[in-house]
């Protein structure tokens, strides 16, 4: 019978563990419905902002062409051909049980800095979420200036991301670095995403440049023409910081997308995991009490018969 004490002990140790992971499983979803809902809303706003800095760029470039002048670009779109002091942002969680997400995230983030400090480049790396801090610590630690709490741990909002713009404009200014790259997860549903860097500081120039065909669509709907207040490049610097702003808060929107989704599928498998094992333990306790019943009733009729 003490077998049985300890699989009936067992059985209600899994099945609470049980209600816990569905529990999280169902916290997760929710949180990630939140997420997707914020990425939708926020693209359209992406989509317009792309568009409103190419069509700034356009109208720079034809009035170049028309004055023969050339601008000076905006900070945020000089690229430094010499570039050597790398800032590297990693965005992780601060908890766990989200399976393989974390890692994945420090995993790509070591390659990068492999990959920059093998072409001699001088690179810092800056932690958000203590998960890839403690994983990149190990072999890093002599690089990693700061660790902040992750971002978005709850409901990310625009101020947030404003906040974590600021501590890097402060990093970049204060330590004058050259590039400063992101490394995130981009969502792509529940159980798709890719973990990836991406350049933020100087701003791709791909994001203002576009087509000959393009700039005479940009440039004006049917016979209205866009005019620019106060002026063109000032206008262009405002869109690019706005731009800026907006790729921190997407990146950490889809890495508490990811997170979230990546938690619900690891809580899943779980729940289905615990399910199996209740399922074969609650067999492999019938049989033995129904061995044990019927090991009683022998030595009952065995000492009836005796009498």
């Amino acid at each position: 019978m003490a077998g049985l004490k300890e699989l009936r002990n067992r059985l209600e140790s899994i099945k609470s563990t049980q209600k816990i992971t569905s529990a999280m499983k169902m916290v997760a979803a929710s949180r990630l419905r939140k997420a997707e809902t914020m990425l939708e809303r926020n693209r359209p706003y992406s989509e317009a902002l792309a568009t409103a800095i190419k069509r700034t760029n356009a109208a720079i470039r034809a009035e170049e062409a028309e004055k023969k002048i050339i601008y000076m670009p905006p900070a945020l779109l000089r690229q430094k051909s010499n570039a050597q002091k790398y800032l590297l942002l990693v965005f992780s969680s601060d908890r766990g049980l989200c399976g393989s997400y974390n890692h994945n995230v420090a995993k790509t983030a070591a390659a990068r800095i492999r990959e920059l400090t093998a072409a001699g480049k001088d690179v810092n790396v800056v932690c958000y979420g203590k998960k890839a801090f403690n994983i990149l610590k190990k072999q890093y630690a002599d690089i990693i200036t700061e660790n902040f709490a992750g971002a978005g741990a709850q409901d990310l909002s625009y101020t947030e991301a404003l906040e974590v713009k600021g501590k890097i404009t402060s990093l970049m200014q204060e330590n004058d670095y050259d590039v400063c790259e992101i490394v995130y997860s981009r969502f792509y549903s529940a159980l798709s995403r890719e973990i990836k860097a991406r350049q933020i500081y100087p701003i791709a120039s791909e994001i203002a440049e576009s087509t000959a065909e393009e700039d005479q669509n940009l440039l004006r709907v049917g016979n209205a023409y866009y005019d620019y207040y106060p002026d063109k490049i000032s206008l262009l610097e405002k869109l690019l910081a706005l731009w800026a702003e907006n790729s921190i808060f997407a990146a950490v929107l889809n890495a508490q997308a990811s997170e979230q989704g990546a938690r619900m599928a690891s809580m899943d498998n779980a729940t289905r995991n615990a399910k199996d094992i209740i399922s074969n333990l609650t067999l492999k306790y019938n049989s033995i009490r129904q061995s044990a019943i019927t090991t009683e009733l022998t030595e009952i009729i065995s000492g009836a018969e005796a009498l």
